[in-house]
């Protein structure tokens, strides 16, 4: 998806090879989207050889912990950090941030990018969807009202040991719910991960809205 000139993964391209603690970069791509060499697609030879050192494209999965057992084949290092092409404005800054977390912690597992809520939150009377729920149907109710004092909203990048989450994705139990993110992981194997806190405009692009307010911010960044 375009945003802001470039493809949208380019921007996250960009900020980690200009972060001081990347070696190199692995990227997951939907299954069929790997060509040419393991160019990323609507990214041009020129831009490729550019923001790519060495070209570890690698096919996805079905899902998100399936592309990332992918990606994890081609890692090599000690430390891996795992990062949501849908949030372009990560700086390079934010991942060396997260990895001097993690080192600076020898009892710590992972360290995560992650903002405390400030909104007051409800819990509804019951699960359902509240993304899917319209007007239409009944309405949900407070079931009660959640203290927001330690909650945080997790977020990407996500730096972990390498061994320890490549021993978490195999142990995690198959019939159980597919994670939502790594630090998921880590946590249900026992380990410790610590909260960094990131910057207001590391958001996630996941609705037009969302899209529109980051090109701006992208925009606004190139000037």
């Amino acid at each position: 998806m375009p945003i802001a000139g470039r493809p949208m993964v380019e921007w996250s391209l960009e900020a980690f090879r200009l972060a001081e603690s990347v070696r190199s970069i692995v990227v997951a791509c939907p299954p069929g989207f790997v060509h040419h060499r393991g160019r990323l697609p609507g990214v041009s030879e020129e831009e490729h050889r550019r923001t790519l050192p060495e070209p570890f494209v690698v096919q996805g999965g079905a899902t998100r912990s399936e592309s990332v057992r992918n990606a994890l084949a081609a890692v090599e290092t000690e430390l891996v950090a795992i990062h949501d092409a849908a949030r372009p404005l990560v700086t390079a800054e934010l991942v060396d941030e997260v990895v001097a977390t993690l080192l600076a912690d020898p009892e710590a597992v992972g360290a995560i990018a992650a903002a405390p809520l400030t909104d007051t939150v409800k819990r509804s009377d019951r699960a359902e969807d509240l993304r899917r729920h319209s007007p239409q149907k009944t309405p949900l109710a407070i079931g009660e009202t959640v203290d927001r004092g330690r909650l945080w909203a997790a977020q990407t990048p996500q730096v972990f040991r390498t061994a320890a989450l490549r021993a978490a994705l195999d142990a995690y139990p198959v019939d159980a719910s597919e994670p939502t993110d790594e630090a998921m992981l880590i946590e249900a194997a026992g380990g410790r991960v610590l909260l960094h806190p990131s910057p207001g405009e590391n958001l996630k692009v996941t609705t037009p809205l969302d899209l529109r307010v980051a090109e701006l911010l992208l925009v606004d960044r190139a000037r």
